[in-house]
């Protein structure tokens, strides 16, 4: 009779619990719900969420609170994230340094927001006008280019670390606690060049502070379609994207999981969204939380395989 009663008491348990989860979800948001970015403003993350912030807000019927933590190329802000409580009102704008394979367990993915081809941009004063050109230029100096990037680890970086391996070129690496920063020293002259962000650099393009000389995709992206990529530009086989999605701690409730997905899909198929996307060069992803943890999979597998092979320091 104890041993019914027990089963039965948490049979009523655990219908409780799915329950809760489930009004949990039906409910949600009933409070502002706040997004960390682990990089200063103006940087890729920090440009896309704010994009879409005041669509999930109308959704939502709740204020959306972005708060900016650099550091430690994204950690410091991640690492806040993942301590938070796993209920959805805490999230992460995250990307290639602050969600790595060594910390992706303690995050759910949630959505991918952006998966885009940086540019490969450098400043005019160097008087480079080509792939070719820029890898001749770093062949015959060896050392004295100087790549800027949003921090160690980063996808800025690790595109420039795949560049100078697959070129067999030596050029050192700069980093930054967000691209913002970088930005202003390339276009200082204190760096020569940047695999940057689109959305970060195309004003400057556009204006004629800095010069692109290609897209790092394997195809030319839909945003940008008149900047060739970097294989089709002279070095044939790269290619090398930057993603930007939304996380929350891991043991988040997958129905909440879910219908954070469902309200970001819908701010991604807004007309008007998609095209302040596409002005700042960012292709609009779509897609399931389960299709975003298996492109962060293959994504992770092959910077982990360059990082391993190339001896590269990361944090």
């Amino acid at each position: 009779m104890k041993q019914y009663l027990s089963l039965l008491l948490c049979f009523f348990s655990l219908l409780f619990s799915i329950n809760s989860v489930a009004e949990l979800a039906t409910n949600f948001p009933v409070k502002p719900v706040k997004i960390i970015v682990p990089f200063p403003p103006g940087g890729g993350a920090d440009t896309l969420i704010r994009i879409m912030t005041p669509a999930l807000s109308e959704n939502w019927k709740q204020t959306l609170i972005i708060e900016n933590h650099p550091g430690a190329s994204g950690l410091i802000g991640s690492d806040l994230v993942a301590q938070s409580p796993a209920d959805g009102y805490t999230l992460l704008m995250g990307s290639t340094a602050a969600v790595t394979d060594k910390n992706i367990g303690q995050f759910t993915p949630i959505a991918l927001v952006s998966a885009s081809p940086y540019i490969v941009t450098i400043n005019p004063k160097l008087n480079i006008t080509s792939i070719r050109g820029l890898i001749s230029y770093a062949k015959a100096n060896p050392g004295k280019l100087r790549f800027g990037s949003s921090g160690l680890g980063s996808a800025s970086h690790l595109a420039g670390e795949l560049f100078a391996s697959m070129a067999d070129i030596d050029i050192l690496h700069v980093p930054y606690k967000g691209t913002g920063q970088a930005l202003t020293d390339l276009l200082a002259g204190h760096i020569d060049l940047m695999f940057a962000p689109a959305q970060t650099v195309i004003s400057q393009i556009e204006s004629g502070k800095l010069i692109s000389l290609a897209q790092t995709g394997s195809k030319r992206s839909a945003a940008l379609p008149n900047i060739p990529t970097v294989a089709e530009s002279g070095l044939p086989g790269y290619s090398a994207v930057g993603w930007f999605g939304l996380f929350a701690p891991a043991k988040t409730p997958l129905p909440v999981v879910q219908k954070i997905n469902q309200s970001v899909m819908t701010a991604l198929s807004d007309k008007s969204i998609r095209a302040a996307m596409m002005e700042r060069g960012s292709d609009p992803a779509s897609g399931s939380a389960s299709d975003f943890a298996a492109f962060l999979r293959l994504d992770q597998a092959k910077w982990a395989k360059l990082i391993k092979q190339n001896g590269i320091a990361v944090q």
